[in-house]
């Protein structure tokens, strides 16, 4: 591989961020397909390619974050639905816990959220559901035979869908809180009852003016994470 190609797959992987504020431009559906294409050629174990994708535009996507916003906003019906899979610890301990606070005070202190706020924190929360205003939203599931090692090549599979994105000039925002309605979700799919909710993903054009897309993460240093044995 050449340095010119080299610095281009870097810069692609670096520069992906979780977008929390989208332009209205569209994405061409020509666009979304070759995406998918590139990154369908992520790695899975004897190649199962475990991956289902629904892409959702127009009224399609309109009306799926209507149906979630109304149960969301509606206490009542927020305590039926439940994630079908634990996506976090349910003991968290540093400094795991110290990170996932950090990100989410420095979004809202950006955002000027008070740590009382209840109300703005819950309609912060709640545009994961409108796909933080982006073009396209994506769904993804995985039929309930795979295993443990499937969900492990499912993230290989997002993080080329993203990286293939910024090679084009889109961003993206991987979504977890989209798991909690999942039985909206599937249905509102129309997918079948083998078929599990994995999460979305909102993609389009970055809003360069939008404070929240300000939010820089801090990443560990290699030392910090790896031990070399010889």
């Amino acid at each position: 591989m050449s340095t010119i190609d080299k610095a281009s797959v870097d810069a692609a992987i670096t520069s992906r961020r979780s977008i929390r504020a989208f332009l209205p431009t569209p994405v061409p559906r020509e666009t979304i397909e070759e995406i998918l294409a590139v990154a369908s050629r992520a790695p899975s174990g004897t190649n199962t390619q475990p991956w289902n994708v629904y892409v959702l535009t127009g009224e399609s996507k309109a009306a799926l974050s209507r149906k979630i916003l109304a149960a969301y906003d509606d206490p009542e019906e927020l305590s039926t639905h439940k994630e079908e899979y634990a996506y976090y610890p349910t003991e968290w301990r540093s400094p795991f816990i110290d990170r996932r606070r950090k990100i989410g005070w420095d979004l809202y202190g950006l955002l000027q959220i008070g740590k009382t706020d209840k109300a703005r924190m819950h309609d912060q929360h709640g545009r994961n559901y409108s796909f933080f205003d982006a073009p396209v939203g994506l769904m993804f599931t995985i039929d309930r035979v795979m295993q443990q090692g499937s969900w492990l090549d499912y993230g290989m599979f997002l993080q080329s869908i993203m990286v293939a994105a910024r090679a084009r000039g889109l961003d993206t925002c991987p979504q977890a809180a989209f798991t909690q309605f999942h039985r909206i979700i599937m249905d509102h799919l129309g997918a079948g009852a083998n078929e599990m909710l994995v999460c979305g993903m909102s993609m389009g054009f970055a809003d360069p003016d939008a404070i929240e897309n300000k939010l820089e993460t801090a990443r560990e240093p290699v030392a910090g994470f790896t031990r070399f044995l010889e």
